[in-house]
């Protein structure tokens, strides 16, 4: 661990609070057999982690890489967050490419939903727009949960750009994913695409509601009128 390492992680340490470690043990499912076994949390409030990314986002990126392989939750989420900083604040090509490649390539250490849901669209989704996005397929055939989750979250870029053609191809790929994290990142990005595109939306639930996981449908269909939510609910639409 570098010295600029250890001065955050001492930082970190300044801010534990143990009654928010318990709750975020539970919340994160932290138990054995859990999708979140094993990880490690100081009880570090996101908003208070924001707060540091402005105070560290100028260490190098070799530094928030060796971050990113902390054990504690915490430092995790702190480092992707700037890796995003990194990624957005830069138009060179060669440091996109170099954070970019960094984060796929350290997926192991972006290992719960939330450190997948603050960074996948921001650094693979962002990066992919212009590009080929085959690499977006190979995560979500992934055996991995996360990249799974990182392939279909990285496609919220392409939502808000507009363009909902892989999403709702990935959608098609994963609907008997056996992971209810997955039925969850679907459903919330076939709900945001209808959002934007109500008809793309409907095609696709017309088509698939009666087979999709009932998870999966009911984010997808949240912010529909009642009438409709209560058809596809029912099987009648």
């Amino acid at each position: 661990m570098s010295a600029q390492t250890k001065q955050i992680m001492n930082k970190l340490r300044e801010l534990i609070d143990s009654d928010i470690a318990a709750h975020s043990q539970g919340f994160f499912k932290t138990g054995k057999g859990e999708y979140g076994e094993g990880d490690r949390f100081l009880g570090i409030r996101v908003p208070t982690i924001r707060k540091c990314v402005r105070e560290y986002r100028a260490i190098s990126l070799e530094d928030t890489l060796k971050l990113l392989k902390s054990p504690f939750h915490e430092a995790r989420l702190l480092a992707l967050l700037i890796l995003v900083a990194k990624y957005c604040s830069t138009n060179m090509n060669t440091e996109q490419e170099a954070i970019y490649r960094s984060y796929l390539s350290h997926t192991k250490f972006i290992n719960n939903w939330d450190l997948v849901d603050c960074s996948a669209e921001h650094i693979v989704g962002a990066h992919l727009f212009f590009k080929d996005r085959k690499p977006i397929y190979r995560l979500v055939r992934s055996r991995s949960l996360w990249e799974r989750r990182i392939g279909v979250m990285s496609t919220f870029h392409f939502i808000k750009k507009e363009d909902f053609s892989d999403t709702l191809a990935i959608a098609e790929l994963l609907l008997h994913d056996q992971e209810d994290l997955i039925h969850k990142a679907v459903g919330w990005m076939l709900r945001e695409v209808g959002k934007r595109n109500r008809n793309g939306e409907e095609r696709f639930l017309v088509k698939y509601y009666k087979e999709m996981p009932r998870t999966m449908l009911r984010y997808a269909i949240e912010k529909l009128p009642e009438i409709e939510r209560l058809a596809y609910l029912h099987g009648t639409k």
